[in-house]
């Protein structure tokens, strides 16, 4: 089920609302699991059973792991046995055809290759249920025995099939007491409706552009549509992901939890690790606290650094998608970040500002390449037309008309990258008043809401792109 459409806006969402907050408090996180279920089931009707076994194995761990306290052997192994049955779940829907196709490539045999469909949101469920029995075997958080608690943890729909990855340990708190207020449901509605737009207003519509270029003949692409192709999925991209997140996260202050920030402006970045810090930030702090931190983070010679370093970044490729181009997306910016901290990172400091934030931004760019092509040829294409030296012209009457056509709504995304509207209205909130502010900001999250609606009448099935991941 997806939050831009009419099925969740008007038919799920108003439903699961209604009956959350007219039940009594000790009914709620039944709710919360019930409707979490329901919510994967209607995409996933088969899969949603992957689900449930990944929950009761890792609840059931959590129990013995709490049980052997007082045994360190055996409180490790069963972590070890929860870990291996989760990634086996990944490996097998996830990386199963991957790695039979590459077998077969390399050394000529015919392994069956079954084609598992990828359920839905499984890189994001299972991190957040290994973060429990990890965090429970570091005994950073508590045993949770109620398996309607744990089940509605992992299945909280609002974040359940693309994130922001929530760890155990930020809803601890929330899972048994948590607030539910008008102005923390009246925020969540604000939040909810500019993600709303940021995927029905802007993602779409730039994506339509990318989705134009992406079609066309690399070998004969103009150096202008080349980059107006790639800027529009930066954007795209951008937008598509942070609205989801936004979403999201709207969605659960509705509820009464706060979920961790996921993106803070990533676009304004002054060099690559800065951007990997705002960028899908509960994604690089799972890594940071469950793979770079234990084989021993910064805090080692040069050698190791460069081991961690690559071993997380290539993970991270990895993640995103059973693909040579993610792993070789994952190591780009691995290489970029393990330059900026042996030495580059000095270097840039002394530049100006804006020079600082133009390599971030062309370096982030030319990821997307890497990122959005699936083989090394269209890659090796695609920055062929980028660079001018595949033989085309720099521009032609159609790049003209594609620039001239979409000129404002690049403005508008530049625009809305920054934190400028925020600026604005903390400028208004200071320098007026607080009614004006949130008089402005009321009107907007109004008219927002009703462009998206529009949009949702009018378009068909728009999935978000960290779906596929």
């Amino acid at each position: 089920m997806v939050f831009s459409s009419m099925t969740f806006l008007f038919g799920f969402l108003p439903i699961v609302l209604l009956v959350y907050y007219l039940s009594p408090k000790k009914v709620k996180n039944l709710i919360i699991m019930i409707s979490g279920i329901l919510f994967y089931a209607w995409g996933e009707p088969l899969y949603v059973f992957v689900m449930l076994l990944t929950i009761v194995v890792d609840y059931l761990a959590g129990l013995l792991i709490d049980r052997f306290d007082a045994f360190p052997k055996r409180r490790l192994a069963v972590l070890i046995g929860s870990v291996v049955l989760n990634l086996g779940f990944l490996c097998v829907f996830k990386y199963g055809s991957f790695l039979i196709q590459n077998i077969n490539d390399l050394f000529g045999t015919q392994i069956f290759d079954p084609q598992l469909p990828l359920p839905i949101g499984i890189s994001f469920y299972t991190f957040q249920a290994m973060s429990y029995t990890i965090d429970l075997y570091r005994r950073s958080i508590r045993v949770q025995k109620s398996i309607v608690n744990f089940t509605g943890y992992v299945t909280l729909f609002p974040q359940l099939i693309a994130g922001p990855i929530v760890r155990y340990s930020d809803v601890e708190e929330q899972i048994n007491e948590r607030e539910i207020s008008m102005n923390k449901i009246a925020d969540g509605i604000s939040i909810f409706i500019r993600g709303l737009a940021k995927k029905l207003i802007l993602a779409n519509n730039i994506g339509a552009v990318w989705t134009l270029v992406k079609d066309m003949d690399y070998a004969t692409l103009p150096v202008l549509t080349a980059w107006i192709g790639i800027l529009a999925f930066t954007f795209q991209i951008y937008y598509d992901f942070s609205g989801y997140s936004d979403m999201a996260i709207g969605l659960g202050k509705m509820l009464g939890f706060d979920f961790p920030q996921n993106f803070n402006h990533p676009y304004l970045s002054k060099s690559v690790s800065e951007f990997w810090r705002r960028w899908h930030m509960t994604l690089g702090s799972w890594f940071l606290s469950y793979v770079y931190i234990p084989l021993g983070g910064n805090r080692v010679g040069k050698l190791k650094l460069v081991r961690n370093t690559l071993i997380v970044w290539m993970l991270t490729g990895l993640w995103h998608g059973a693909s040579w181009n993610f792993v070789l997306w994952g190591l780009y910016f691995g290489v970029l970040i393990l330059l900026e901290k042996l030495f580059l990172g000095k270097l840039l400091q002394k530049l100006p500002r804006v020079v600082q934030w133009l390599y971030a931004f062309l370096l982030v760019v030319f990821g997307w390449v890497l990122f959005e092509m699936t083989s090394l040829s269209s890659i090796g294409s695609f920055f062929g037309a980028l660079f001018g030296v595949n033989g085309a012209a720099l521009f032609d009457r159609q790049s003209v008309y594609l620039f001239l056509s979409n000129i404002l709504l690049f403005v508008v995304c530049a625009f809305c990258s920054t934190n400028l509207s925020r600026r604005i209205y903390h400028f208004v909130r200071d320098k007026w008043a607080l009614w004006c502010a949130n008089t402005m900001r009321l009107g907007l999250d109004v008219a927002l809401f009703a462009v998206s609606i529009c949009y949702v009448v009018t378009s068909t099935y728009n999935p978000f792109l960290y779906f596929n991941f």
